[in-house]
């Protein structure tokens, strides 16, 4: 009898220690977040997106769409044209678009695609490829310069 009391209070501490554990946000997420709520300071809009096919980021199933990060400026005044661009060899590609941005450098790393319409330039790109959120700034400084373009 004695013996059994002592499991069932061992069951008990191993669940609730097993409950506690999981709960716990992973590093990688929380570096995510951190990296995000940053942008967002800085006025860069991030959001997780269904990745458009014309960007030809794999996809995450044969029948699932892969989703990818998107983060974009917002320009008030701004009356851009639009413009599509995948990232190949660290050039821009055109898909759609005026041919002053026919094989621009991209110097930012995990770039996967651009966009441009109206009064929004945004791209797509791999979070992971910095954790640390070192390129938000330049990340910006580029989007705005095609803007400008």
């Amino acid at each position: 009898m004695e013996n059994t009391g002592i499991w069932v209070v061992g069951f008990i501490i191993f669940f609730v220690l097993g409950s506690i554990l999981g709960l716990r946000v992973s590093p990688r997420e929380k570096a995510l977040g951190l990296m995000r709520e940053k942008a967002r300071k800085m006025g860069l809009h991030p959001r997780l997106v269904v990745a458009p096919d014309w960007t030809k980021i794999p996809r995450a199933s044969e029948s699932r769409a892969s989703m990818v990060a998107y983060y974009s400026v917002l320009l008030p005044n701004a009356r851009l044209p639009l413009m599509r661009a995948r990232v190949v060899d660290q050039k821009l590609q055109l898909v759609h678009g005026d041919d002053k941005f026919k094989d621009l450098p991209v110097v930012l790393k995990g770039i996967y695609a651009i966009d441009m319409q109206a009064n929004c330039v945004g791209l797509y790109w791999e979070e992971e490829s910095d954790l640390r959120a070192t390129q938000l700034d330049d990340i910006k400084a580029y989007l705005h310069s095609l803007a400008e373009l």
